[in-house]
């Protein structure tokens, strides 16, 4: 494939996935009432936007369970990972493709499955049942994240600190944790976008003293795409591509 077809591909590709995007995000800077009639350029569906008190309460909730959910899933990653790839390395080929089981299955099946198993522990929809759901499904992302930065460190480190007397945990916050942190931060910050995006799943587990930004847009989209719809939909996707462009250039950093 000479490099002017395969730039041209590419852009195409491109171009099919960002210009739906780049037509929201331009919409939303329209001076009217309906999103497909132009009249001209205008900041009053941003300043609408701001002036919404339940889309912050929902915006606010959805930055509450993003970081939580998130904070969780890397502790629990972080030590599952050390335990695993670290003393277990036996198991770590089994665990692996475990971990690629639970993120390819369907939202749809996953979100059915947990709203069985939260009726049958009688655990109620809101907070606590949408906080284990995004756990759940961000855990996989986090310890594939973690365990592929461990998988390029020198396993002699970990052996070398315990052969010269250094506790299990000392060894992991003094030695392993330092060289993983950029790993871990990117682990949050990718279990943070899922967790701010996802909609299918926390749709089957949500209640409804506990409302979330993503089905609060949902729920709008059904009624009518507006302008103010457009903004709140493009600050979403600027937020979430900050952190995943966080995330990566986290991620590229050598230990």
């Amino acid at each position: 494939m000479t490099p002017l077809i395969r730039t041209t591909y590419l852009t195409f590709i491109y171009i099919l996935l960002y210009l739906p995007i780049g037509v929201l995000i331009t919409y939303s800077f329209n001076d009217a009432r309906f999103s497909l009639l132009w009249h001209h350029f205008s900041l009053n569906w941003y300043r609408e936007l701001l002036h919404d008190h339940d889309l912050w309460i929902a915006f606010f909730h959805s930055l509450i369970l993003g970081v939580t959910s998130s904070l969780t899933a890397c502790i629990m990653g972080f030590f599952s990972c050390s335990h695993l790839f670290l003393t277990h390395r036996g198991k770590a080929g089994f665990i692996q493709h475990v971990l690629l089981l639970l993120i390819i299955i369907p939202d749809l099946i996953f979100g059915v499955a947990l709203l069985v198993f939260f009726n049958l522990i009688n655990i109620p929809p809101g907070f606590l049942s949408l906080f284990i759901a995004h756990v759940t499904f961000c855990l996989p992302f986090v310890m594939i994240t973690i365990k592929g930065r461990m998988a390029t460190l020198d396993i002699n480190l970990f052996y070398s600190a315990v052969d010269l007397g250094a506790s299990y945990h000392k060894t992991l916050t003094r030695i392993i944790l330092p060289l993983l942190w950029p790993a871990i931060l990117s682990a949050f910050l990718l279990g943070f976008t899922l967790s701010l995006d996802d909609v299918m799943i926390s749709y089957f587990v949500a209640g409804p003293e506990f409302n979330i930004l993503p089905l609060t847009i949902y729920s709008l989209v059904r009624a009518g795409v507006t302008p103010e719809l457009n903004a709140l939909c493009s600050l979403t996707f600027l937020l979430s591509m900050t952190t995943v462009l966080v995330a990566h250039a986290i991620s590229r950093k050598k230990p």
